[in-house]
């Protein structure tokens, strides 16, 4: 990779002083010397002049050294006597008819102490300003070549994607012996994309091929192609790719690829010409190039939907990596190789952290180590403990402890009687998640409590009774403050907006309710992404519109009443959790399920 060096005023000051060196030398060492006539006649009467070359007015001559060893010495003077052959000759003196030029010595002496003067001007202004392309380098590629050395990181750095890794390694196989597939008549496809959401590992995983392989691998933003000026791109698009043709076998990874390969057509009237250009000088490269030359093309995005269907046919990007969150297998492995990281490491349970981490991405847990690290370094423990790592969770999921807020008494009991209303409801139903903390120590910019529950396994498939369990636990809260004040606060709004957004995607996307059926209602997503700020309703009538609100909202009245009734039916329980709750301000789920006479919840 290219090394800057810093600037500094001493290379400067060190190069004038060089100049000055070198000219001082070459004006010694070819100097001429003007003398009077008067002393040309001297110099002829102790014939200490060896040549002369006469002209119509100047005389120029050399004069025999004084002692053996030292230098020639060169002197000129203006022609005073007519006769000028005749003195010559009187004292034997050679002498010709012509001038001798000094046009060799002016050059050596004068211009070629400014060319080197701007040599090094040009070299530190190169250092000074190196990311500033000149004129003629708008059009070269950006690209960074990574080597094995450079980028350090191989598969055993990259954990929790296993299919994906699996699907990569066939491509080093071919890199690295493309007979073997070759003889069967096969060929490698020419391009890969990498779709998954974002902090998944995609760009590491492209880090972590040039890694393993040992062809020279080219990375380059897609944004970087995009310019001001309307032609660079391509004309990047095309250096890069000559660039790869001519280190074959090699790996072209376009990270962010949206960025350039958003669909044609979608950036409203008069479009974007510099993105299209770029984009189909892509697509021509792409069919221009045979894949079993050895150049494959890999991409990372997070969008796929806004992709151009152009991009994604077989021939071009034939082949799709899908990079997906982790299940809890692989959030284990994620987390044992950034522990390895860490120096000090206590007795951790790993299966549990990766227990309590579900939905979190490779980036997510990385800082999570880097978090509870902080925080036992903060507390100057000797090593890094569970508690640091679930007060790391918490940080990270909740927000920041804030125990100096300061918050009245009537409000802190509405907290604690809200959060324990979340709680309570939970362990009364089934198939819920089981509540591990409840706390009223705020966290965050507005959350000034807060109930944390831990899956026991990683979920794809939700009943319709745990949507509606789901729902009734979120209106806990509101149903506690009812029962207790006989009123009602603003602390649930975040609980109403997940509570309305679960009731509405079980109508209009998974056909659970009885009065509208087995339909799919909901609007496709890809315009919204494709033009930002519109939103397409699906194609039903007023009448079903009116249907789907008196059907949410009759999902939220019921499961509100639910939780009504399993709250009024354990009012003492209630009574008696608040107490420690607002004394010790955090209580764990096995305290309140001891409470609540109930059995501990499933491993």
């Amino acid at each position: 990779m290219q090394k800057h060096h810093k600037f500094s005023i001493w290379y400067f000051l060190l190069a004038i002083w060089g100049v000055l060196l070198i000219q001082n030398f070459l004006a010694n060492t070819f100097a001429v010397k003007t003398v009077p006539y008067s002393e040309f006649i001297e110099y002829l009467e102790s014939g200490r002049v060896a040549e002369v070359a006469v002209g119509p007015n100047p005389i120029q001559g050399r004069l025999v050294p004084e002692t053996e060893g030292d230098r020639d010495q060169y002197f000129k003077t203006v022609r005073v006597a007519t006769d000028m052959a005749e003195l010559l000759n009187r004292y034997k003196v050679k002498y010709a008819g012509t001038i001798e030029s000094t046009l060799v010595r002016d050059i050596i002496s004068w211009v070629l102490p400014i060319f080197i003067f701007f040599g090094i001007w040009f070299f530190l202004m190169k250092k000074m300003m190196p990311q500033q392309p000149g004129f003629m380098s708008l059009g070269k590629s950006k690209a960074k070549i990574y080597k094995q050395e450079d980028t350090g990181i191989t598969f055993e750095d990259v954990a929790g994607v296993e299919e994906a890794k699996t699907e990569l390694a066939e491509i080093i196989d071919f890199l690295r012996s493309p007979d073997k597939f070759t003889d069967f008549g096969a060929h490698m496809p020419k391009g890969l994309l990498l779709v998954g959401p974002p902090g998944t590992g995609k760009t590491m995983l492209a880090k972590a091929v040039a890694g393993e392989s040992s062809v020279p691998f080219y990375s380059i933003s897609g944004s970087e192609f995009v310019e001001m000026f309307v032609g660079l791109g391509a004309a990047r698009v095309r250096d890069l790719f000559e660039e790869a043709k001519k280190n074959a076998p090699c790996i072209i990874f376009i990270d962010e690829l949206d960025a350039l390969g958003k669909a044609r057509g979608i950036s409203g009237p008069g479009g974007h010409d510099e993105r299209e250009q770029t984009l189909n000088q892509l697509l021509v490269e792409l069919d221009g190039f045979d894949a079993n030359i050895g150049v494959i093309l890999m991409a990372a995005t997070n969008r796929p939907e806004v992709l151009d269907p152009a991009l994604l046919r077989p021939g071009r990007f034939d082949r799709q990596v899908l990079v997906d969150r982790p299940d809890k297998e692989g959030r284990k492995k994620i987390l044992e190789v950034h522990l390895q990281k860490v120096r000090r490491v206590g007795a951790i349970d790993v299966d549990q952290l990766a227990a309590m981490t579900a939905g979190m991405v490779g980036a997510d847990l990385a800082n999570l180590v880097n978090e509870a690290t902080l925080l036992a370094v903060r507390a100057d423990s000797d090593r890094v403990e569970m508690p640091h790592f679930e007060e790391a969770i918490e940080r990270v999921v909740a927000g920041l402890e804030k125990k100096n807020r300061l918050i009245n008494p009537e409000e802190r009991k509405i907290v604690a009687y809200h959060e324990l209303g979340h709680a309570i409801v939970s362990i009364s139903l089934p198939d819920t998640d089981p509540v591990r903390k409840i706390t009223i120590v705020p966290r965050g910019i507005a959350a000034l409590g807060y109930t944390m529950q831990v899956p026991t396994g990683d979920r794809y498939l939700m009943s319709k009774t745990e949507l509606l369990n789901k729902i009734a636990v979120l209106l806990g809260g509101r149903a506690a403050e009812q029962i207790i004040f006989d009123e009602i606060s603003t602390g649930a709004h975040n609980d109403l907006s997940r509570a309305t957004d679960i009731a509405r995607s079980m109508i209009i996307e998974y056909g659970m309710s009885e009065a509208l059926g087995q339909v799919y209602l909901k609007g496709e997503d890809t315009a919204r992404f494709l033009l930002p700020g519109a939103s397409r309703r699906g194609d039903y009538s007023e009448e079903t519109s009116r249907l789907i609100d008196r059907e949410i909202k009759s999902i939220i009245d019921n499961q509100y009443e639910a939780a009504l009734a399993i709250l009024n039916g354990r009012r003492q329980a209630i009574e008696q959790a608040v107490a420690i709750l607002l004394e010790k301000e955090t209580i764990s789920g096995d305290e309140l399920r001891e409470i609540l006479g109930e059995t501990s919840p499933p491993e």
